[in-house]
């Protein structure tokens, strides 16, 4: 539902669009003085402002618009004005503001076709910021690759819970492919043609996502210098994907159970609850059952998720899958550095079906990608990470074993580097906040070199 606000100092007006506005089912809000327009704006989040110019003088209604285009800029600004001196409202609309209804003839019918090209204009700012914020491609179940048994059961079970609707709890190991899971039920149901937006819980604190989750309003903690729109709203319409939900603190999950039982929030530091559309898919690498049991995890909130269980799973268990995964991404990197690499060396496909890889898909397609970066024959030798990073231990050098010939300190250096931090992101499940606390670094240099070596 749409939320207005209409701020103008004839009280009557504002209780005849009021009336007007809620039978076309917007959610309105009307204030009648420019004191109590800013301190909504301030303190709630809203779709379309409507204000006049003036409330009761010019200056009044500039200050209105003003700081909604500051506090609120996602928001579409209407003015209105009576004065037959247009100059005022032309400027208004060259200032930001989406369009001006003069108060004369057919006003309230102007006001509600101009609302609701607004709102067509919100949504596809917000879509918009859904793609920008997601620019992979959408992925179907064409993007699932294995043709084992068991991923066949799992594109079946997709097809079957994708029309549902239904809230869905995705369990399976780091790396084994649950966020392409989530994506493929959003691919194949109704709500495919809206937004998917995806977030690690794991990834941030908890004050920091639940104002990531329910956006917040300006001055709600120190450097929130304007209004802003969580995820759920970004993809109202669409499905939002909780991953590592396992991770969520027991105040966060008392907040996110609120949202999916009453299907509206509150911005944090706002006032005002805000309707939300949104199919919710979590996913955990932990077994939130024995989470229940131990007090880590709200019992309630384990069975709002778990509607319907999705478990996908891990790479050893479907080894026949290895070889299908293994050239598609050779094809992948060779194409992107420009090689012509087409097959997989026999005795190295034969090793990579032989193990066990702990940190699965993702693992081997990081394997897959390195070895094609520093192959320079015809065809692809894959060094598998278990074994480099043996080597890698047992030639450490130091005093009496530095290597005559030299080394090249930088390369070697980023190597070990790289070994640990896969080695960290392993002991923890994939979850980056505790990999940080394993590696005694803050969460931001771990962001860093976890972008510096593409993992």
């Amino acid at each position: 539902m749409a939320s207005v606000l209409v701020c103008d100092d004839e009280r009557s007006l504002c209780q005849l669009l009021e009336i007007d506005l809620r039978k076309q089912g917007y959610k309105v809000e009307t204030v009648n003085t420019r004191d109590e327009a800013l301190r909504r704006i301030d303190n709630s989040l809203y779709d379309v402002i409507v204000t006049d110019l003036r409330m009761p003088s010019m200056e009044d209604g500039l200050q209105v618009m003003t700081h909604a285009r500051k506090v609120s800029p996602d928001s579409a600004l209407i003015v209105t004005t009576a004065s037959e001196d247009l100059g005022p409202a032309i400027q208004a609309v060259r200032s930001g503001a989406f369009e001006y209804i003069l108060k004369k003839g057919r006003f309230h019918e102007e006001i509600k076709t101009a609302i609701g090209r607004a709102m067509e204009i919100v949504e596809l700012r917000r879509q918009n910021l859904a793609l920008r914020r997601d620019a992979a491609s959408r992925n179907s179940l064409d993007h699932i690759l294995g043709l084992s048994p068991a991923m066949e059961q799992l594109k079946q079970t997709i097809r079957t819970v994708a029309p549902t609707g239904s809230t869905v709890a995705i369990h399976g190991e780091s790396g084994t492919g649950k966020e392409l899971v989530a994506r493929a039920i959003h691919d194949c149901s109704p709500r495919a043609a809206e937004a998917f937006v995806s977030i690690n819980c794991g990834a941030f604190p908890e004050t920091l996502l639940e104002s990531e989750l329910f956006g917040y309003v300006k001055g709600a903690f120190t450097g929130a210098s304007q209004n802003k729109r969580g995820l759920f709203e970004v993809a109202s319409g669409g499905t939002i994907f909780l991953d590592e939900i396992g991770e969520m603190s027991l105040a966060m999950q008392v907040k996110l159970l609120r949202v999916l039982q009453e299907r509206a929030l509150r911005p944090v530091g706002g006032s005002a609850e805000v309707p939300v559309d949104v199919r919710v898919i979590a996913a955990t690498n932990r077994d939130l059952s024995l989470m229940v049991a131990e007090g880590g995890f709200r019992e309630d909130l384990y069975y709002r998720i778990r509607v319907i269980p999705i478990d996908v799973p891990p790479l050893r268990d479907r080894r026949d899958d290895i070889p299908v995964l293994a050239n598609a991404f050779l094809k992948k990197y060779a194409r992107s550095v420009g090689k012509s690499l087409s097959r997989i060396a026999k005795d190295s496909l034969a090793m990579m079906i032989a193990y066990d890889w702990p940190g699965n898909v993702r693992q081997l397609e990081n394997a897959i990608e390195r070895a094609v970066a520093l192959e320079t024959s015809d065809e692809l030798h894959v060094e598998l990470p278990a074994e480099r990073q043996k080597a890698k231990t047992a030639a450490l050098p130091g005093p009496g074993t530095f290597p005559t010939e030299g080394l090249d300190f930088e390369k070697y250096v980023s190597e070990v580097e790289r070994t640990i931090l896969q080695g960290a992101l392993q002991q923890a499940n994939g979850v980056q906040t505790k990999a940080a606390d394993l590696l005694r670094v803050s969460y931001r240099s771990l962001r860093h070199l976890l972008k510096k070596y593409r993992l």
